[in-house]
Order: C-alpha cells, then structure tokens, then sequence
C-alpha cells in the first residue's frame, strides 16, 4: 500500500441500495464525539459510472434497444466481450452462460444456470421492481420453526420492525397496513405506510373476484398445498411498492408506464440515486470508475486500507491506482461482487483464503427466488400495459406448516402482459404483432383455437387492429417467486478468467435443492387451479433449449419446469452468531475483522418468499447506527 494514501473516517465500497443509505446516515449530520461535534468523512468507492445528470441517456439505450432486457439501458453496453470491460456486470443467454468468453460469469461447471443479474453504477441495480414486501416472522426462524437444517437468523421480525418503518420512510413506499397484516406480519401501533396503496389494475380485480370463493371441489384440488385449514379461497392483497402514489419527496406520482423493469421514465420509483445525492450534497465524496482490488488486513487483524484501480473507458485500460484507509470498513457490492472482492483479497498470500474467511463460507450459500412463470389468455379483457409491473400479489402461502417438505412462494399479478414471457425480438406485444403481420406463430397466439380465424393468419387493417385489440388486452401473466435453502455447493469463486483490468471475474455454481423443487412444482399445481377457475387458455411452456429445465413428476406424469432469475443474489456471506457458521454478526460486522462491515442481502441466512430489498435496506440503517454509536465512543 502506498505512504500517500487517501483518509477519512469511513469508505464505503459500492454505492447501491445499502451504501447508500449507510453513506447518507453517516454524513448527513454531526455526531457527538469524545472530542465534540462533527461530521464524519465519508468515501464511496463506485466501480461504475456515477450519477448522470439526467436518466436521458439511459432512455434512449432503453428505446434503441431490441431485446428491452433489465440491463438494456444501462452501461457497459451489451456486445462487449466481459474480458474487455473494465467494470463488467452479468447478463443471462442461455446459449452462451457455459462460455465466459462471451458471459460475465464464468459457469463452466455450474450444474444449472444463475440467471440473476445486477448493473454496476451509481446508485446499484437500478432495473429492479420496486416491490418491498417485508419478510414474515417465521422467516426468521425457519430451524426452530420447522426444524429444518436451516440456520436461524441471529435476530427476529421484532427486531428489525421499527428499522423496516425506517426504510420504507426513506425508500417511500405506498402502501396498507391492512392488506398486509399477515402471516405474523405487525406494525407499530398507529403505523401507516408513508403514502396510500397503488390501485389495483382491472387483472387484480378481475383475479380477486374469480378466487374470492372455490367450490368444494375446488378446495380438495389444492389439499396437495398442505396448508393448515382447507383453502376455501385466495386473497389478493396490494404489494407495498417504492413507487409514489402521490409525489413524495420531490418526486412525481407513478404514471403507469409499466417499464418499472429496466427504468421509471419519471423517477417516481425510488432508486439509491436519490439518497446517494443527498449523502454527497451532505459532504460524502463519491469516487466513481474506482474499481476495489485488495482489502489488507495488519498484524492486529483489523483492515488497514483497500487499494483501488481506476479506468475512464467502459473498455478500461487501467488510468490509475491507489489506496483508501479509514476507521471504518463497508463492503457493499453485492451478494456476488462483495464476496469476489474478499477472496480476491489474499494480501501477497498471507491470507490465502481472503479476508473474512478462515470457515470458508464466504461466497457459500447463494441464493435467489427462483420464479416460475405462467401466461396465458382470459376470457374476458382486462387490458395490461397500464399501471406498475405489479400492483398485487397473493401472499398468504409463503408461510405454513407444509415448509416441512417443501418451499413456501409468494405469487405476483403482471399488468405487463406477456412482454416477459414470450420469446423473439423485442418481447410482447412486439412478437405477437408481428406474427399477425408476416403470418408466424412465435408467441403462440397466432392460431386458429386463440384467433378465431386460421393458423398463421397474415391480417391488414382493420382486421389486424381488431385481432390485435382483442387477443392483447386478453392477455396475463402470473409469477410464483418460490424460497431457495441454502446449500454450500452454490457458490461463487474466482475464475481463472478476468476482466479488462486484470481482475478475476467471478465463477458461479449452482443448482436447485429438492426442497426447491417441490416448491415449484407446488406452484406448478396451484398454477393449473388458477388457470381453470379463471377459465383461462394457458400458453405456460418450457422450452426445449431453456438450459434451467428440469423434470418433476406431478400427479404421476413427467412434466418439464424451469426457472426464471429475480435479481435476488442473497446468502454469500451470511449472519449469525456463532463465528464458526456465519460471517457476520447481526450488525453485519465481521466475526473476524472488527472494524469491517459486510452488508446487503449478502448477509440473509435464509431468504423467504419477500423481495430483499426492504430488508437489507433496514438492517442497512440497523448498521449504520451501530457504526454511529462506535464513533461515539472513539
């Protein structure tokens, strides 16, 4: 390292959802201090480009572009080689994952493939959702529970509830306390969501009328689900958003553009960009394109510093480097770049395993939500591409006593159609247009049982506008985001193949427990008694050269199930409080290095059915009035 390294009080790598809040927490005002009040200095160390002026460029990529996949707005661009990018990020092919000359992550011997992928700029994986649902108590406790050979988080729902309200007061989210008291789910008393729900859409509606009330028969055709009491019906509750339902914050009303994946074309949903300028307008520094190499741990077994590359091109080469010492350490890549940068960091071999790893489970545990998806044709018009990607979910089966034998889902409502789902140029209504124009069938829809006309029909006019009016606005998708156990055989580790600044990219393995399995093919099941009692003509398939397909046998037949990614990369570095099963303590401090900080959802123990993000951003805020606590005391 060298003599003239830069100094402050904390370095934050990473500037996402959980740097983010941590940087603004820690500058934005003075804190006593032994020797009086002052603001800390606080670095963030981005390895991507930082905050533009303007969302502009993103737009226009996102309009160029063919396939409007999440990263297609967003740098490094698409067609680079990832040995040629300096700061690269994955995205998912299911001809090339095997190859890491032309995928990011090197999956060579991965039994199936890790489909998730995250962007690496300012302000993090700015294509996600939106959606904050928080995990359910049980959750929490899924070993003493159900006495599974899951570890148990080192800290409860209880704990975490008043640091949730923090985070959905930060983050802004719309929602009702009602519709989501439970599955053990409680609020402070008097507790309301920072704004009002978001509307449902004419499908939740349509969806929640249709199953408000199964018949007996109905009800004994879901006994497979396992569920404490006969299900008699499901409920379709509002999904809690970071999405505005009226301006907040400076911030627009959601418009109902229905791009919330890959980007907001109004900002009215919540991205770390927001609290990332507020941290920097509060006195934190941003350093962007400075990509950490190494974190060096001293003879006290505290870190001493993190040396840094930086570069100017996407395509590198590397412009410079240096090195950052600091109090107070905070990794916060990612579930898969913050365990990269740890085994990467041996310190000339004096730690060979890398930091923070003498159990070796660093980089052990990776999970997501692997998502089953469904589609198909209402009888009825309920009009998508209005409103959020999703406005309702049912929730009720993401706990209960059948998480025994097998995982628990959570199912969202699309208003986007089936432009996730279909294959082609472009997705829906793309696909399916040009179908009826060239006279194809790639969606499906094009033939003579669905368009009432021929097969290949090739229409004109009135007859394709109507056609097209008729079949898209009948058109739904529903999402099973189903519970993924932690296995130490998925696992990120350094590959031999690297990126443009020399760096070891990251190698995955993965694949899918039996216990997950189960779960999907319960979703599988319950998927066929929602289609029915909606009277729906399902299009749901797997193709044949979909790489993550597998086959279950249900109700004595062999049928192929695959997976979709969430984004949701958790369980790499996780919590507990026995040093030797876990990496970090509830504070998501290091067993190991006292002074370093590991956070983000990197750090779950197990995973639920709930997107991450409003859970890693409360124990984010959690940390950070730890770490204000300690410089109290320094």
């Amino acid at each position: 390292m060298a003599d003239n390294c830069i100094e402050c009080d904390v370095v934050i790598v990473g500037s996402g959802f959980a740097g983010s809040l941590i940087a603004k927490e820690l500058s934005h005002k003075p804190i006593d201090t032994p020797n009086g009040k002052r603001r800390l200095n606080v670095v963030i160390l981005e390895a991507g480009p930082g905050v533009q002026p303007n969302i502009n460029g993103f737009m226009r990529n996102y309009y160029k572009a063919n396939a409007k996949i999440p990263e297609s707005p967003y740098p490094p661009a698409l067609s680079r080689a990832p040995a040629a990018v300096a700061a690269g990020r994955p995205s998912f092919s299911g001809a090339t994952w095997k190859d890491p000359d032309k995928a990011y992550f090197d999956q060579k011997d991965s039994t199936l493939p890790f489909k998730s992928t995250y962007e690496r700029l300012a302000g993090g994986t700015s294509h996600w959702m939106g959606l904050t649902p928080r995990l359910v108590p049980n959750d929490f406790r899924m070993n003493e529970q159900y006495k599974l050979p899951f570890p148990d988080w080192p800290i409860s729902y209880e704990t975490l509830m008043p640091w949730y309200e923090k985070a959905e007061a930060e983050l802004g989210v719309s929602g009702d306390v009602a519709d989501h008291s439970y599955a053990g789910v409680t609020y402070s008393p008097g507790y309301a969501f920072p704004m009002p729900r978001i509307p449902p859409s004419l499908f939740d509606q349509h969806v929640n009328d249709t199953l408000s009330n199964f018949t007996d028969d109905e009800t004994a055709s879901c006994d497979f689900l396992g569920t404490s009491a006969p299900l008699t019906s499901l409920t379709v509750r509002s999904q809690p958003a970071a999405r505005n339902s009226q301006p907040y914050r400076n911030r627009r009303a959601c418009a109902g553009n229905t791009s919330c994946i890959p980007i907001c074309p109004i900002q009215a949903k919540y991205d770390p960009t927001i609290t990332l300028n507020e941290a920097t307008n509060s006195g934190a520094k941003l350093m962007d394109r400075t990509v950490a190499s190494e974190i060096l741990v001293d003879a006290n077994n505290r870190v001493s510093g993190i040396n840094f590359i930086t570069y100017k091109e996407e395509a590198g080469p590397k412009t410079g480097s240096g090195c950052i010492k600091a109090k107070v350490y905070i990794i916060a890549a990612n579930g898969i770049e913050t365990p990269r940068l740890l085994l990467m960091s041996t310190n000339g071999s004096k730690i060979p395993k890398g930091v923070a790893n003498s159990t070796g489970l660093v980089g052990k545990n990776l999970m997501d939500h692997p998502q089953f998806l469904s589609w198909g044709l209402l009888p009825v018009q309920v009009f998508p591409y209005r409103g959020p990607l999703v406005t309702s979910a049912i929730g009720d089966l993401c706990d209960g006593p059948f998480r025994t034998q097998r995982a628990a889902f959570r199912i969202s409502l699309g208003n986007e159609a089936w432009s996730a789902t279909v294959g082609g140029s472009g997705g829906d209504p793309h696909v399916t247009t040009v179908d009826f124009i060239n006279g194809v069938n790639l969606s499906g829809l094009n033939n003579k049982v669905s368009n009432k006309l021929a097969d290949n029909s090739a229409l004109l006019g009135d007859q394709l506008r109507d056609t097209l009016g008729n079949l898209i606005s009948r058109q739904f998708r529903i999402a099973f985001a189903v519970e993924q156990s932690p296995d130490e055989n998925n696992r990120v580790s350094l590959s031999s193949a690297t990126d443009a600044l020399g760096l070891p990219r990251p190698k995955i393995e993965y694949n899918i427990s039996d216990y997950t399995k189960q779960g999907i093919a319960a979703a599988f099941r319950l998927k066929n008694v929602i289609f029915k009692k909606l009277g729906a003509e399902d299009f749901t398939q797997t193709a044949d050269s979909d790489p993550g397909g597998f086959d279950q046998v249900i109700d004595g037949k062999t049928v192929r199930l695959t997976y979709g990614g969430a984004g949701h990369v958790m369980g790499t570095y996780r919590m507990g409080n026995d040093p030797k099963t876990s990496v970090v303590d509830s504070f998501q401090r290091s067993h190991e290095h006292a002074n370093l900080y590991l956070v983000g959802s990197g750090t779950f123990p197990t995973v639920g059915t709930a997107n991450p993000t409003i859970t890693l951003s409360a124990l984010a805020l959690r940390t950070a009035d730890r770490i204000v606590d300690d410089f109290k005391k320094m």
